[in-house]
């Protein structure tokens, strides 16, 4: 297996960040990387250009960085609410994906990449997550998203019809309990006269 040397110039997750001098399998810089413009041959005759290359890049690197703190900084009190048809146990019907949320995030005037949202699966249940938001390799952050049924008011009757159609049977016996040992009227008249 022959392996290249390269320049990254854009951060790969799996391979390396932006700025650094990393092997790859020939294939996959022949194929990919370098077709992509995402890296450049680190060859003998253009190692003083890729020490530039590299040296500006870093610096643009470490600008990116110090953006995406202030970044941070700035959308650390913003959360996020979806509201979506769900079953009785909390089931969506469908599901809030890194699409909805980067939407929801441009909606409040943040435009962030949907591939910067870790979400390893789709949110299928509502409740409350962490999102991570990946602003830079370095810099990542946790946003609250919150799911709810749509009309919450009209989600949350059939769940307690559905209780109570669950335990019909112990609610009667309890309350009822005490008329079933005096059901005749008569008995309280007794119990009148007495006082």
């Amino acid at each position: 297996m022959a392996n290249t040397t390269i320049l990254l110039r854009e951060d790969i997750e799996s391979v390396g960040g932006r700025g650094e001098i990393v092997k790859v399998k020939a294939g996959y810089a022949r194929n990919y990387l370098l077709p992509q413009n995402l890296a450049t041959l680190a060859t003998k005759g253009n190692v003083k250009q890729i020490e530039q290359e590299r040296s500006s890049l870093l610096k643009k690197a470490a600008v990116e960085k110090t953006t995406a703190e202030a970044q941070r900084d700035q959308m650390s009190s913003v959360s996020l609410t979806f509201q979506r048809k769900a079953g009785e146990a909390g089931t969506l019907f469908g599901s809030v994906t890194s699409m909805d949320i980067a939407e929801a995030l441009k909606a409040k005037g943040y435009e962030i990449d949907r591939r910067r949202i870790s979400l390893k699966d789709a949110i299928k249940e509502t409740g409350d997550y962490t999102v991570n938001v990946k602003l830079h390799r370095e810099v990542t952050l946790a946003i609250p998203v919150t799911v709810t049924a749509e009309g919450g008011e009209e989600d949350e009757k059939p769940e307690k019809k559905g209780r109570k159609e669950t335990k019909p049977d112990e609610v009667t016996t309890e309350a009822p309990a005490s008329e079933i040992d005096n059901p005749e009227v008569p008995a309280g008249d007794d119990a009148e006269p007495s006082a």
